[in-house]
């Protein structure tokens, strides 16, 4: 029995394939520190053999994603300068590889499609972290909250933001019904149970400002595009106006007293503080990719110690331009802010320019929360990390020229007509 190759790697048409794999890999993503290399294997089990089928296709012409290898290729180098270059090869080889299969999924998955995927595979991930979740009690605030079947409640957060976005993206943006609906409805109120739940001031946060973006892009594609440049440009005038009052009147500590959290962010000023100060030790290239938190280092042994971190592993700056300097140093840095703002710049572009861009609404909101996150969290800076995915996916799609997207096979909306003169 032959397959066709259009089952498994046929955008729009391989529905059938395409929403498993992804839904499979965000719970891998999610839990592959519980379920170890079993979880990692599988990863790449869904992805890497698709190559097989079509590598022309899958893999495309890789000269247009050069730039999308660059902060892949500088972790890989600090090698050569790592303080302990066996975890800096392990981890960079690690963190190219999902790169790899971030860009293959880009050849295979339409956004539609990694939508839907996403609501399937958030769901089942909520669902496993309420089976087999627990509480945690947290030194530093002395509260105790729900971080599920995660190792961090902001984690569990970040899951739960993910599934309200693409459950408005689901139904707003794409219009799904029946089947879908229902779907998104019940793991949108799983996501919102867990948002509540984990007490994550991060994620409740940013959740709410992206979803806010999205419905205000909703007014802004309505109008002709020669329209909406002026009110983006108005808009985001308004929210940066906005933002600046709000730091001098005290609205930032108002909201964060909501959550009972101080304008320290529970410590992470100050962490913060020491991340500068260990990457004024090897300010151009850091001290080499994931070469920082090591055992026996007593820097790391000493922020373990004041931070009640009894597994001496799985921490971080909490800031991913902090975290990128003292591995990377400010090379690293530059080359990532540099991806971050093309990402966020050409998606936007697209949105404003193109008569209807469905692909680059969604994935500008992502790249908004992923920004947002960014400095508060290190979603981008490490393999096997759904941030990591989306964040090369979104870039991955804007390499690739701009097209009318094929009508899906399982598509139930009709494309406008085309307007006549």
């Amino acid at each position: 029995m032959r397959i066709a190759k259009s089952v498994l790697i046929q955008p729009g048409g391989n529905a059938a394939y395409a929403i498993p794999a992804v839904a499979l890999s965000l719970f891998c993503f999610a839990y592959s520190i519980k379920f170890g290399q079993v979880a990692i294997l599988l990863y790449y089990a869904l992805w890497l053999p698709l190559v097989a089928v079509d590598y022309k296709k899958v893999l495309g012409s890789h000269g247009r994603y050069l730039w999308i290898y660059a902060f892949a290729a500088l972790a890989f180098l600090s090698v050569f300068w790592s303080a302990v270059p066996s975890i800096s090869l392990r981890a960079s080889i690690q963190y190219l590889t999902q790169v790899i299969c971030a860009l293959i999924a880009v050849r295979v998955l339409d956004v539609r499609t990694l939508t839907v995927g996403m609501i399937a595979g958030v769901g089942i991930v909520l669902v496993y972290s309420l089976l087999f979740g627990y509480y945690e009690y947290d030194p530093l605030d002395g509260t105790f909250s729900f971080v599920g079947a995660f190792a961090s409640k902001n984690q569990l957060g970040f899951y739960a933001s993910l599934g309200l976005i693409v459950s408005f993206a689901a139904v707003f943006i794409f219009g799904e019904r029946r089947l879908w609906m229902a779907a998104s409805g019940v793991v949108g109120l799983l996501s919102a149970y867990c948002l509540i739940a984990c007490q994550s001031a991060t994620s409740v946060l940013t959740t709410a400002v992206v979803i806010a973006l999205m419905m205000g892009l909703r007014v802004v594609i309505a109008l002709a595009p020669d329209h909406r440049k002026l009110l983006v440009i108005g808009g985001g005038v308004a929210v940066v106006i906005l933002a600046v009052a709000g730091v001098y009147l005290g609205a930032v500590d108002a909201v964060l007293g909501i959550f009972g959290k101080d304008s320290t962010l529970t410590g992470r000023t100050y962490l913060w503080q020491q991340g500068i100060e260990a990457a004024k030790q090897n300010p151009v290239l850091g001290i080499g990719y994931q070469a920082y938190w090591v055992q026996g280092f007593s820097e790391p042994e000493r922020l373990w110690e004041e931070f009640f971190i009894g597994s001496r592993s799985g921490f971080h700056f909490h800031n991913t331009y902090i975290e990128t300097a003292v591995e990377l140093g400010l090379t690293g840095v530059i080359v990532l802010a540099v991806m971050l703002l093309r990402i966020l710049w050409g998606h936007l572009r697209r949105v404003i320019e193109d008569f209807r861009n469905d692909e680059s609404y969604l994935l500008f909101s992502i790249a908004i929360l992923l920004t947002i996150r960014s400095f508060v969290e290190i979603d981008i800076l490490t393999p096997y990390n759904v941030g990591t995915f989306l964040f090369y996916f979104a870039a991955g799609k804007l390499a690739i020229a701009r097209r009318q997207p094929a009508l899906s096979s399982w598509q139930r909306q009709t494309s406008p007509e085309p307007v006549t003169q």
